[in-house]
């Protein structure tokens, strides 16, 4: 092989690995933060919650879309106060304000990072992609409960208020061209409200 074809093919070589590492970094940088609770990322509840203690914390919610989605996505309540060990429900509201339907996923974080292995989620949309119809509009649950070890490690001993954030982004294509869609689950309006 001659100088210059070498160097194309080792650069066309370089490249597609390099595109390659950057499709892989976000998933297994989301594994990586599912198992070792890094970067506030809170665990999926395995059973029901720890015994509830009298001590409560204030959760925050915060809800917000990339900007190539077209959906307006907020939490119903901004903040509620939870005793340690109990299952809450806060509820987020979407609305698909685009012509087309669309399915989206959304990434989750805990604000501090140090309160994240703490936070365990029971349910939540965020566990799936969620499909709306042009103009629809659905209701997002998310069940979770606070560990009350939070409040004996000396590491967060002094957090009394968690927020709560996510992030829709717009589902990438599944092998066959189209999104994987999976239907919200939809409350009624009395449910979640704090």
């Amino acid at each position: 092989m001659k100088g210059p074809t070498r160097t194309v093919l080792v650069s066309v070589a370089a490249l597609a690995a390099m595109t390659g590492f950057v499709a892989a970094s976000v998933p297994l940088y989301s594994l990586f933060c599912k198992v070792t609770g890094a970067g506030g990322t809170p665990r999926v509840a395995a059973g029901g919650p720890v015994a509830k203690t009298g001590d409560l914390i204030e959760i925050r919610f915060d809800g917000a879309v990339m900007k190539d989605m077209p959906w307006r996505f907020q939490p119903r309540q901004t903040s509620m106060r939870v005793h340690l060990g109990e299952t809450s429900l806060a509820v987020f509201t979407a609305e698909n304000l685009s012509p087309d339907e669309i399915t989206g996923t959304a990434a989750f974080n805990v604000t501090p990072a140090k309160a994240g292995p703490y936070v365990d989620k029971v349910q939540c949309f965020c566990f799936s992609e969620q499909h709306l119809r042009a103009g629809e509009t659905a209701e997002m649950p998310v069940s979770f409960y606070i560990d009350p070890a939070i409040a004996t490690d000396p590491e967060t001993s002094d957090v009394h208020t968690i927020t709560l954030s996510y992030t829709f982004f717009k589902a990438r294509p599944q092998p066959g061209g189209t999104p994987k869609s999976t239907k919200s689950t939809s409350l009624p309006a009395s449910e979640g409200k704090s």
